[in-house]
């Protein structure tokens, strides 16, 4: 069991590589499309904003179902990530225009729905002790899959239609692997009773309140940047005349420096108290929008230097929100709570990424950026009130984490 735990670990994180290839699989081909398409800002963010209201329609469909609770996990990973493929692929194949790539762009948000919240589902139930670091693993899987797309665009001279079929090929695999290798773990509670209004019990209680009250201020902030980070480097870099290359730019900071954030933030949050870490973590991203502002149009260097503590900052506290919600929720409906919790998390994302470069076209970079702190300023004094009420003994090391995965200790 012990060694088990360990290879679910990078199961369950290989899929989310995988499948999250296609969430932005579309925005990474933009210039394509522009001179395909003549494809406006407008059209550019419907493409992303269309995912995100799928994933909120697929999440909260599933939480009101239990889907994630009472149906076999990694089927329904499986199920959903081949879902999410065959619609990328559909794009990359028969879309000619944003009236047949929307609707299939929201498709494969609503697959996608089922694989991310039913993944952290799935890490909960092997791991107990050294949860955070673990879901962290799994959030920076979803960090590095979701920038894929930006490295593929980036390093190779494939069409645009052909990056788009290379992240479905990756869902596909993705798909496999859940439906052959994935597991759900010792700690997986027998399903529970269909209970629908189960979501409302999330805001009625303290614990569970605060902890989706952080996330709500973390996702504010989160996918914008992710979506729109490219174009700010752009525009930043026409201002100096000095060429930077945005899309691997882009991928250090989101891709390389998320996947690190992740990972330390699991680390320290283990360590320190999840909740406290996580509000330090939204302390210093918070921070990063107002300098982000001050360095717009400033030296190359120093504003990549910024952005890749940006995009490590922006995500290291992603897994531990999960953690926190799964310590304080009835343990037969964690997969409703974290389908819930992302649903309406990613429904404020819609806000954001429409918000932005309306904002940024408007006003200017400096200031769409400045009021994407507004979000992790109002996350981190719920995850301050909420360290104040989490019990010490909830609070797991890394030394008991190595000691599950080296067989020393059962997770």
């Amino acid at each position: 069991m012990e060694q088990t735990a360990g290879r679910q670990l990078g199961f369950i994180a290989a899929v989310q590589v995988l499948a999250m290839a296609t969430w932005f699989s579309a925005s990474a081909v933009v210039p394509a499309l522009r001179a395909e398409w003549g494809l406006t800002t407008a059209g550019a963010t419907l493409l992303t904003v269309s995912v995100q209201l799928g994933f909120v329609t697929g999440a909260l469909s599933a939480a009101v179902l239990n889907l994630a609770d009472r149906v076999p996990a990694h089927r329904l990973v499986a199920v959903c990530a081949l879902v999410a493929a065959g619609a990328t692929a559909a794009v990359a194949t028969f879309a000619h225009g944003l009236a047949a790539a929307v609707p299939l762009r929201f498709v494969t948000g609503v697959a996608l729905a089922g694989v991310y919240p039913t993944g952290l589902k799935l890490m909960t139930s092997w791991f107990d002790r050294g949860r955070g670091l673990a879901l962290g693993v799994v959030v920076a899987a979803l960090t590095l899959g979701s920038a894929l797309p930006q490295l593929i665009s980036a390093f190779t001279a494939l069409p645009w239609r052909a990056v788009l079929l290379v992240a479905a090929g990756a869902a596909a695999a993705g798909s496999a692997v859940a439906g052959r290798l994935v597991r759900a773990g010792p700690l997986a509670a027998p399903a529970p009773p269909f209970r629908p209004r189960y979501v409302l019990a999330l805001f009625r209680e303290r614990g569970p309140r605060l902890a989706n009250l952080g996330y709500f201020g973390h996702m504010w902030e989160l996918y914008a940047m992710w979506t729109w980070l490219p174009a700010y480097l752009a525009a930043s870099t026409a201002r100096t005349g000095t060429p930077l290359p945005t899309g691997v730019a882009a991928f250090v900071a989101i891709g390389v420096a998320g996947v690190a954030g992740c990972l330390l933030g699991g680390w320290l949050g283990d360590r320190v108290g999840r909740a406290r870490f996580a509000a330090l973590a939204m302390t210093t991203s918070g921070t990063c929008c107002v300098l982000a502002a001050f360095v717009f149009g400033g030296p190359p260097p120093l504003v990549l230097a910024l952005v890749v503590v940006w995009g490590a900052a922006v995500i290291a506290d992603s897994g531990l929100f999960s953690a926190c919600t799964s310590q304080v929720v009835d343990p037969r409906y964690t997969g409703t709570a974290l389908t819930a919790q992302t649903a309406i998390g990613f429904l404020l994302t819609v806000v954001t990424i429409q918000a932005t470069p309306l904002v940024a076209e408007r006003a200017g970079w400096p200031v769409a950026v400045a009021l994407l702190g507004l979000g992790p300023a109002a996350g981190a004094v719920a995850m301050v009130r909420l360290a104040r009420v989490m019990a010490p003994a909830d609070l797991a090391t890394l030394t008991e984490l190595d000691d599950m995965l080296s067989g020393r200790r059962a997770p």
